[in-house]
């Protein structure tokens, strides 16, 4: 059962919902890596988490937030199927790179279905995997390599990826950017936000309009936020040592970077 908003709020149908597909209130601020206060507070999904909650639960955004479709700059019926498609690929990358998946996640993950090209075979690789890893498998394997006792095997944030070092100058030029395009930090989010799945959260906003931004600001920010550094850190996730299951989760990411930054080159070639 979902707990009750506080007095004198009223979630939504769609928070409500939400809340009720992952179990409790507890359970979904944890999957979505916020303070339980924080999404006590809210009485509809932050359109900033409409990726990641639809690829947690599997609600769509229209229900989610029906009424993102007439908001300026959101997602809508009418938007590009491949941009939808490509929202999706970078919250399913948000949400398993931020948290380790429960068990209803990976049962949803194990259902994926893929095509001949090379990103339907990597798909078919994660759903497999899913389907062979237990939740409590995932969260020791999420654990030794992204946290660590001290740290992780892979520290997956731009600054040191760029630098060595955490929260350098990488970090404060996306900071500013994200004040650019109207974006406010994650309140009870304690990683900074260049965290490679916070950036693919962003990713996912801006491919599926739930973001108002021009394409020439969304290539910009892969330009200067992923393209630089997260193929690098993907390629890693696929070798560590403790990668099983995230193998499976590097390789799509990976596969699925490359296609993006030869889609955004290839933009670029025909506009320049």
């Amino acid at each position: 059962m979902a707990e009750p908003p506080g007095p004198g709020m009223t979630r939504n149908t769609g928070l409500e919902e939400a809340i009720r597909a992952v179990g409790s209130l507890d359970a979904f601020a944890q999957a979505l890596g916020v303070a339980v206060s924080t999404v006590a507070s809210w009485r509809q999904v932050p359109a900033e988490h409409v990726p990641a909650i639809e690829s947690l639960t599997g609600i769509g955004r229209g229900i989610l937030r029906p009424d993102l479709k007439t908001m300026p700059g959101a997602a809508d019926p009418c938007r590009d199927e491949t941009d939808i498609a490509r929202s999706r690929e970078y919250a399913l990358l948000g949400a398993l790179l931020l948290r380790p998946p429960d068990g209803q996640a990976l049962s949803r993950i194990s259902r994926i279905d893929g095509s001949a090209t090379p990103l339907g075979r990597a798909h078919r690789t994660l759903a497999e995997a899913a389907a062979s890893v237990s939740a409590e498998e995932v969260d020791r394997e999420y654990f030794d390599l992204f946290i660590g006792v001290g740290r992780g095997e892979i520290v997956p944030y731009a600054s040191y990826y760029l630098t060595g070092f955490l929260n350098e100058r990488p970090l404060a030029r996306l900071r500013g950017d994200l004040i650019a395009l109207g974006l406010e930090r994650v309140e009870g989010r304690g990683e900074p936000e260049d965290h490679l799945g916070s950036l693919c959260e962003v990713m996912s906003g801006l491919a599926g309009g739930l973001f108002e931004a021009t394409a020439a600001e969304e290539e910009a920010f892969f330009s200067r936020h992923l393209a630089p550094w997260a193929l690098r850190c993907l390629a890693d996730i696929e070798t560590a040592t403790a990668a099983r299951f995230y193998r499976a989760v590097g390789t799509v990411g990976r596969v699925f970077l490359e296609i993006e930054a030869e889609a955004f080159a290839m933009e670029a070639g025909r506009s320049g």
